[in-house]
Parts: structure tokens; C-alpha cells; sequence
């Protein structure tokens, strides 16, 4: 394979703009959250996408997902933060491996926090858009 003169070692840079693209996406997915613009952080994924959410049945499709995200989001969850770690990239896929942390607020007016860890697949389709998102829990659970 030819490459140029004076450098052996293959351009960085596409990887580098990929994971910036996708650390700048999942940014857009935690401010459209914590505004309650669940519809815009619907628009970040494929029309086969796929929300799966712990403890609930995955939704498919950007007007499920975007049910979803507002009835977490009814329910107390706020204060999104999505945490990029890594982002592996090959072609037109790319997967993101980060934590979160999320606060929830209880019935009786108090805040819990939660933590854990997620994995976004996204695929460039003319953009780069989720095809699934998945998360659980660093906690245990309080059940016995």
C-alpha cells in the first residue's frame, strides 16, 4: 500500500473528527434531556434506532423513543450527565462507551442519585445517528 513520503504511520485526524462528532452529539443528548426537549434528542437516532432502557421494554423508532425519554423524565429523572470514555470507530459505525449520572426525584420531594454506565451504536447515515442506546446501573438494586 502507498503511502506518502516522510510519515509510515496513517492520518489520526478521521478518527479524531469522529470522536469529536460523536462526543459533541451525546453533549446535544444531554442538553435536549435536562430542557425537556425529548423530541430533539428523539432526532438523534436512526429510524430503526432503539431506547433500551432498564427495568422497561425497549421502544423502536424515534416517536417511541421520544415517549419514553418524557416519561423518564415525568418521573423525575433530571439532571442528565453523559460521560464519553471511549469511542471505537471503523467505517460508518462508531460505539461509545461512557458513564452517566442522573438525578431522580422521589415522590416525597427528596433527590437520588444514580450512576452507572452506557453504551450508544451509532451509524453515519449522512449523519451520525444512534441505532441503540443501552445503560444500567452501578447501584444494587433494593430489591432482596
Amino acid at each position: 500500500m502507498y503511502r506518502p513520503f516522510g510519515n509510515s504511520v496513517p492520518n489520526p485526524a478521521p478518527f479524531l473528527d469522529v470522536e469529536s462528532t460523536i462526543r459533541g452529539l451525546t453533549q446535544d443528548y444531554n442538553t435536549a434531556f435536562n430542557t425537556g426537549n425529548y423530541d430533539q434528542v428523539a432526532v438523534l437516532f436512526a429510524s430503526d434506532g432503539v431506547l433500551m432502557p432498564p427495568h422497561r421494554e425497549a421502544a423502536y423508532g424515534p416517536k417511541a423513543i421520544e415517549r419514553v425519554l418524557r416519561e423518564l423524565g415525568e418521573s423525575g429523572c433530571q439532571d442528565l450527565r453523559l460521560e464519553t470514555v471511549q469511542v471505537d470507530y471503523s467505517s460508518d459505525m462508531a460505539i461509545e462507551i461512557g458513564r452517566y449520572t442522573v438525578a431522580v426525584r422521589q415522590e416525597n420531594g427528596t433527590t437520588v442519585g444514580e450512576r452507572g454506565k452506557f453504551v450508544h451504536a451509532w451509524r453515519r447515515l449522512g449523519a451520525w445517528l444512534i441505532v441503540a442506546d443501552c445503560w444500567n446501573s452501578n447501584l444494587p438494586t433494593s430489591r432482596p
